[in-house]
């Protein structure tokens, strides 16, 4: 489900959201990647599908990811044009470099 209200995005605190070492992982992974279905997440950052799933539920209450639907094929892709994403993005290319 996705929130189209701008203070919902708000409502995860940054705690919550940095919480998870798997959640962290697939911030970076999203990040880099624009787009993944679960799956295909799943394999990347080696989380099982249920595990995925519920720290997405997170990232998308965040307001940092969305799901978009094609038929029964879930795709989630990292909301670039939210400024707090793409400061992330900038800080995972910086502790990167």
């Amino acid at each position: 489900m996705i929130s189209t209200d701008a203070d919902d995005s708000f409502r995860v605190p940054i705690e919550e959201l940095f919480s998870s070492r798997g959640r962290i992982k697939i911030i970076k992974e999203l990040a880099t990647s624009s787009e993944l279905n679960i799956s295909e997440l799943c394999r990347r950052v080696s989380l099982n599908h249920s595990s995925t799933k519920s720290h997405l539920e997170v990232l998308i209450a965040s307001g940092l990811v969305e799901e978009k639907m094609f038929g029964r094929i879930k795709i989630y892709r990292y909301r670039i044009e939210d400024h707090r994403a793409r400061a992330l993005r900038n800080l995972f290319g910086l502790w990167q470099s």
